[in-house]
């Protein structure tokens, strides 16, 4: 489902990542975790095909970044939900729009836009504020939201990129449970965060970055 082969990333001179090699396979749940600063975001934008490794090769579902092509790139992505820590919300939506949006600009038809989009808030606990807007809303509810968008397609990966960062420690257990659900139902989800009393739960396998390279 993902692989990573020697990758290695330079950005304006300065070394991001080096020589970094692993799988997530189908289904799997997987955590990254690292210091800030440690390369976790980049693992992530490699594999979203947001910027493209220096060295080494990244292949996701099939896509290589060694073939990738620019029109291709949106087909990839169709099928990978991402999740931010700041949730990325657009404020003149509501809670609703937000995530239908995610559908529509897929031209998905009208129909199937509703039906999808009110299971995916109602399996976040969230339908009863579908006609709020994000700034009456509280952080939880709004990472909800922004779950909610990134599952409202049926994708077949999860990237969240510190999903709790900004929030309790009892919403941030709530998110994190949310995206457990969300593996149970098929999707590999690849979970990158500093915090590391979620890995402890359940053999839960971790891939830990420091400074750029895998730490053992």
């Amino acid at each position: 489902m993902i692989r990573l082969d020697s990758v290695s990333l330079v950005l304006n001179k300065t070394r991001i990542l080096e020589n970094i090699s692993f799988q997530v396979g189908k289904g799997e749940l997987v955590y990254l975790t690292g210091p800030s600063g440690a390369g976790k975001s980049s693992i992530l934008k490699l594999i979203h095909f947001d910027i493209l490794p220096t060295g080494g090769t990244v292949n996701v579902h099939g896509f290589d970044t060694r073939k990738i092509s620019g029109s291709q790139r949106p087909y990839l992505r169709r099928k990978i939900g991402f999740v931010f820590q700041d949730y990325k919300l657009l404020n003149d939506k509501t809670a609703y729009e937000n995530v239908a949006f995610a559908m529509e600009v897929t031209g998905a038809n009208e129909n199937s836009v509703r039906q999808k989009t009110l299971h995916a808030l109602n399996v976040m606990g969230i339908s009863h504020r579908l006609n709020h807007y994000p700034r009456d809303l509280s952080g939880g509810e709004c990472q909800r939201i922004a779950i909610a968008r990134a599952f409202v397609h049926e994708p077949l990966i999860i990237l969240a990129d510190e999903p709790t960062g900004n929030l309790d420690e009892e919403n941030s257990w709530a998110i994190i449970e949310l995206l457990e659900k969300i593996n149970c139902s098929g999707a590999s989800v690849l979970i990158a965060t500093h915090k590391t009393e979620y890995t402890k739960r359940e053999n839960n396998r971790i891939i830990r970055i420091s400074e750029g390279r895998l730490a053992d």
